[in-house]
């Protein structure tokens, strides 16, 4: 079986070579741009699966396809968030967000394998996706919750929450009034329906949105705590691969 990994980043090009030869698979080929790539495919025969990082030094990666027809199963490795995640899945593609978790890879390749024995044709719309990730539709973002208490449902507006967590397989609902509340949710879904330019996930526990943050500061292994107004069950610690893109969101 061919694999190749297709990565701007050469130390992270390198660092999911282990992880992928780690699970099995050997990598035969580093390629780092659209440029080399389109010259790569031109002339080699095409690999069994693809690791993509979407947006290259030279443009983004669906620039290959305008050139060649791809004929490989891909994975994308990616910095996207919401608008991924929503391509993806109409397309029924595999992906893994950067920073790459060793298991999310595990569970893509054992998908990628039972896919590959059912059949050889892994025909992907890429042009619909670039259109989705480079010119998104106006998103409708959740504005209320409904959470059911009993017999009584309850609506918490989005301006009452001070952050959401997660806890003993649970997803809860913090508000500024120190109210908690069970959702039928995960936050992985609640990324895709959050405004992410209110609301930030800080690490695989936490959501804060920005008015929620009352203080910052400084913590152990290049990691940042966030203080906020009255939630005080956990410490809401910004995981140290998410500091520098947190203090992008933060402005």
């Amino acid at each position: 079986m061919k694999v190749i990994i297709i990565e701007d980043e050469k130390p992270a090009a390198r660092l999911l070579q282990r992880k992928v030869e780690k699970l099995g698979l050997s990598v035969t080929v580093l390629l780092h741009s659209v440029e080399e790539s389109i010259a790569w495919f031109q002339e080699n025969p095409h690999p069994d699966l693809i690791f993509l990082d979407i947006q290259l030094s030279d443009g983004l990666s669906f620039e290959i396809f305008e050139k060649v027809s791809i004929q490989s199963a891909v994975i994308f490795t990616t910095a996207y968030d919401e608008y991924a995640l929503r391509a993806f899945k109409l397309n029924s593609i595999d992906y893994l967000l950067k920073p790459i978790d060793e298991d999310d890879l595990a569970t893509a390749i054992e998908k990628f394998k039972a896919r590959n024995q059912q059949t050889s044709n892994m025909a992907l719309d890429f042009e619909a996706i670039r259109k989705m990730l480079v010119n998104p539709v106006d998103r409708v973002y959740k504005k209320r919750f409904t959470i059911k208490m009993g017999q009584q449902l309850k609506m918490v507006n989005i301006e009452e929450v001070e952050c959401f967590y997660s806890e003993n397989k649970g997803t809860y609902l913090h508000t500024f009034e120190n109210r908690n509340y069970l959702l039928d949710t995960t936050l992985e879904q609640l990324e895709t329906e959050l405004d992410p330019n209110d609301f930030f996930r800080v690490s695989r526990k936490f959501i804060v949105p920005m008015k929620g943050i009352k203080e910052i500061q400084l913590y152990s292994n290049s990691r940042l705590k966030v203080i906020l107004p009255t939630y005080k069950e956990d410490e809401v610690i910004v995981s140290r691969e998410k500091v520098a893109e947190f203090k992008t969101w933060l402005g």
